[in-house]
Parts: C-alpha cells; sequence; structure tokens
C-alpha cells in the first residue's frame, strides 16, 4: 500500500485553472472540431455560447476551445467582458493578437497592415468626452490609422466592418478567426448588439469567423434583448455539472497515474459531496490526497477531509462573494436562501430553486420596488441572475446552502 504524498497531489481547484483531467467535455469538443473544419471550408456555422453556473469548468472549457483553434493555425484571442468597459479596446486587442497570429502565413503583407490600420482607427475611436483618455492610449500598431473604415463611432457599424475586413485576412490565408469572450452577459448593451449584428452579417457572408462566448445561465436572454433573431444565431451549449462516471473520471485518473487508488465507497462519498460541480471535485479531491495516509483512499479518508474542503469553499469560494455585497444585498441573498428551499433535480442532486421575487419581498416585508437596486446590483455582481420573468436564482452552486449554515 504506497503512502499518498501531498506533493505530488494532482488536484487543481483554481479559477479557471485547467484539472488534470478534463473529464465529460468531450461531446463538446468535439462539436467545436466540426465548426472549426466546416468554416475554415466556406461552410455555414453559427458562432458558439457556453452556458452554465459558477464552478462548472466555462472558463477552463472556453481556453481549451482557443487550444484547439490554435493548433489548427487559426488567429485567436480571447477578452473577459466587465460591466463597466466598452468592448471596442478588448476587442482591438484580441483581433490585433488574431491577426499577429496569422500574419506569417499571409503571402500579402500589405493586406495586413491595411487591415491594421482599419483596426487601428477602430481602437483609437472613442467619444469626445475620452479625447484626455485617448490621447494618452494607444493600440501598440505601427503605421497610421486608416480613415472611413470602422471608425464612424457607431460600434454596431464599426464591429461589422471590423469582423468582415478581419474576415478576409483569414480567408487568404485559408483558416479562420476565433474571437472568445469570457463573462459575455457583463456586455454592454448597446456592444451585445453589435457583436449580435456583427456575428449575423459573418453568417451571411460565411465569413471565416466566429465569436466563442460564454457566461451565466441567463445570457440567451441578454441576447435575445438585445436581438430578436439571436436565439437562431448561435449554437446554445449548457456546461452542467459532471456525470457520475465523468467525475469518477475526473478523480480516479490523475490518482492512477501517481500510483493512487480510490475505494468505490469513497467515490460515492466525494460525489455526494462534490454533486459532480467541477470545481467542488477538485476542491474535495485535493483535501482528501492530503489527508488520506496511504492508498487506496478510502471512504473514512473523505469524511475526515471534508471540513477541510468546506472550510476552503467557505472562504474562497462563498465567502468572498458574500463579501462584495452591501447589507442590503446580503438582507436580500439571505431571504432568498430561505426561500430556495433545496430539492432533487432530475438526477436526484439537492439544488437550490429560483425564487420569485414577490416572494422575497413578502418576507422582507417590503414592497418589490424598494427591492429593485439590490436585486439590479446582484445581477450585475453576478450573484444571482433571473432566468424567467419574476423570477431569481443563485449563481453559485449551493450558494443558499451556504447561507443557510452562517448565523
Amino acid at each position: 500500500m504506497p503512502d499518498v504524498d501531498p506533493v505530488r497531489n494532482p488536484y487543481a481547484p483554481g479559477a479557471g485553472q485547467r484539472p488534470p483531467e478534463l473529464a465529460g467535455r468531450g461531446r463538446e469538443l468535439e462539436v467545436f472540431d466540426v465548426v472549426l473544419e466546416r468554416v475554415a471550408r466556406g461552410r455555414p456555422e453559427r458562432s458558439l455560447m457556453l452556458t452554465g453556473l459558477r464552478g462548472v469548468g466555462k472558463t477552463v472549457l472556453l481556453n481549451t476551445l482557443r487550444s484547439q483553434a490554435i493548433n489548427r493555425l487559426w488567429g485567436t484571442g480571447k477578452i473577459e467582458a466587465r460591466p463597466d468597459q466598452s468592448v471596442r479596446r478588448p476587442v482591438a486587442a484580441a483581433l490585433h493578437m488574431a491577426v499577429r497570429e496569422l500574419a506569417p502565413h499571409h503571402r500579402a503583407p500589405d493586406r495586413v497592415d491595411a487591415f491594421l490600420g482599419v483596426l487601428k482607427a477602430f481602437a483609437l475611436r472613442s467619444n469626445a468626452s475620452n479625447a484626455k483618455l485617448r490621447e494618452r492610449w494607444q493600440p501598440g500598431i505601427d503605421g497610421p490609422a486608416a480613415s472611413g473604415r470602422a471608425d464612424s463611432g457607431d460600434i454596431e457599424i464599426d464591429l461589422v466592418e471590423l469582423f468582415t475586413d478581419a474576415a478576409t485576412v483569414a480567408t487568404d490565408v485559408g483558416t479562420g478567426i476565433a474571437l472568445f469572450i469570457d463573462e459575455m452577459q457583463d456586455l454592454a448593451p448597446t456592444d451585445v448588439s453589435a457583436l449580435c449584428a456583427a456575428c449575423h452579417e459573418l453568417s451571411q457572408l460565411g465569413a471565416p469567423l466566429i465569436v466563442v462566448g460564454a457566461g451565466l445561465p441567463h445570457l440567451p436572454a441578454v441576447l435575445s434583448a438585445a436581438k430578436s433573431y439571436s436565439e437562431r444565431l448561435f449554437r446554445y451549449q449548457r456546461i452542467d455539472r459532471l456525470d457520475r462516471i465523468a467525475a469518477d473520471q475526473a478523480l480516479g485518473a490523475p490518482a492512477q497515474r501517481e500510483g493512487v487508488e480510490y475505494e468505490q465507497k469513497a467515490l460515492d462519498v466525494l460525489y455526494e459531496q462534490s454533486g459532480g460541480y467541477p470545481y467542488f471535485v477538485q476542491a474535495y479531491g485535493k483535501a482528501t490526497w492530503d489527508h488520506a495516509p496511504r492508498s487506496p483512499i478510502t471512504a473514512a479518508d473523505v469524511r475526515v477531509a471534508a471540513p477541510d474542503a468546506e472550510a476552503e469553499l467557505a472562504v474562497g469560494f462563498f465567502g468572498s462573494r458574500f463579501e462584495r455585497a452591501t447589507p442590503a444585498e446580503r438582507e436580500y441573498m439571505r431571504a432568498m436562501a430561505t426561500l430556495a428551499t433545496e430539492g432533487p433535480d432530475a438526477d436526484g442532486q439537492d439544488m437550490d430553486a429560483a425564487v420569485p421575487t414577490a416572494e422575497i419581498a413578502r418576507a422582507l416585508g417590503r414592497k418589490p420596488a424598494s427591492l429593485s437596486p439590490a436585486r439590479d446590483a446582484l445581477i450585475k455582481k453576478g450573484l444571482i441572475y433571473s432566468g424567467e420573468r419574476g423570477t431569481v436564482a443563485f449563481t453559485v452552486p449551493h450558494f443558499g446552502r451556504y447561507l443557510r449554515t452562517q448565523p
């Protein structure tokens, strides 16, 4: 029975950190391979949107899809949307990176330089009120900015023209460009509308540029509110927790590479504790490994380690988010947690249910309109979302359970 060495602990709980075994995402990787191949061949294909709760591995999957595109010699760029930032400069930086990746394969440097001039014009175009900031900031592109293309100041017009010109560069080298956008639900409504319009134009032209977005479960509603045709414009993939087979693989495969095994009952308890959520799987796996004296790891080892995993999650995963809320917002979430009594989902896992906003107001003895600022602020902070009109739910798995255990 070999010892379990904490130095060789293979598990990696972290924000956006790739786990040692990317289990349960084979279908998504296969779908994206087909998308890349079809787009490169000039076949019509929709851009891709990944949706799901926090902790299910959307960012990890987004980065893995980007690696697939790079391996096919595509130009790629990635941004993380922020609610207080216009999409203009981040998109310019991402497309600059993508075109730089394609430039060595291009036979006509002048055409690349011409696009970079358009890109610079797009990046520098901003409101007159930002003139001082514009003077200090430069996009890092040598050469002059072009005139009359992607520089109107209307983000929708400019983004359509910019994407179209970028796709032309990709067509010249026989590949494509993929723009990856994380936290896409945080984009401003005007930017969402512009992205939808640009993707619509690209799909009509069959141009080799796609957008791959990742966001919270209400991302489809955000896109639909911007453009009614967005429901048909994108391919939506819901990223959920791992099923039992995938969760066992995520734990067992890295352990086997280190010469360590799990008893079946240990895997039973780990799945019960983690609920199959990838972040939780890594957190409980890491704590269990650190506590287990030898292989095979037992159910008793898991139970001994569970309080450490829960304490780590309470501080780093749940607590850090709760601390971002104001007292009024915390009161709102506590009322949500009280009302969101857990019930089993289709797979028998306990889940926090969505809560009608009218019931929250009733529980707090307030009028619904008076709670709108707290609700809107929590949505903006990414702590709750509104999947259906008149209801809200937590964006973090088991967040209601966590709040119900706090004094």
